[in-house]
């Protein structure tokens, strides 16, 4: 349950993303971000919030620990449509943490990957990957690298 304690307080963030998804491409661009986050009902979830202050828009994400599951479930949120978007669900193990979900990309079902990997005191790697075919390929596609501030 306290997989997700790293993350509690002020970060800065640099973001890679890539411009085109699921097109064979290698043009990224990046931004600067800033993210704070805190834990909720008692440890059982946490949630961050992260501005984009180039980008024109902020995220918020809330995740929440399944205790019968041993399992955690992340859910992400934008400014940029105010929809809170389908969950990722799963584990930290040896301090990686892999996180799997069904999600929609241009009106086609993917599949959605999230990696906590890199993990200390002072910063922390996130990537978001997709899947089009069902999780036999995957596109890296967001890449966090944050820094406490």
């Amino acid at each position: 349950m306290n997989d997700f304690d790293f993350l509690f307080g002020s970060w800065h963030v640099d973001n890679r993303r890539l411009r085109t998804l699921f097109a064979g491409s290698d043009d990224w661009y990046t931004f600067p971000g800033a993210c704070t986050a805190r834990p909720i009902l008692g440890g059982t979830g946490n949630i961050d919030e992260i501005d984009f202050p180039t980008q024109g828009f902020s995220g918020f994400t809330v995740r929440l620990f399944d205790r019968d599951r041993s399992t955690w479930s992340i859910f992400w949120a934008s400014s940029r449509t105010g929809t809170l978007e389908p969950p990722v669900v799963g584990t930290f193990r040896d301090g990686r943490g892999d996180f799997y979900g069904d999600d929609t990309f241009a009106g086609r079902p993917i599949r959605a990957h999230f990696i906590w990997s890199h993990v200390t005191a002072t910063s922390a790697r996130w990537e978001q990957e997709f899947s089009a075919d069902g999780g036999a390929t995957w596109e890296s596609n967001w890449v966090m690298e944050l820094t406490r501030r």
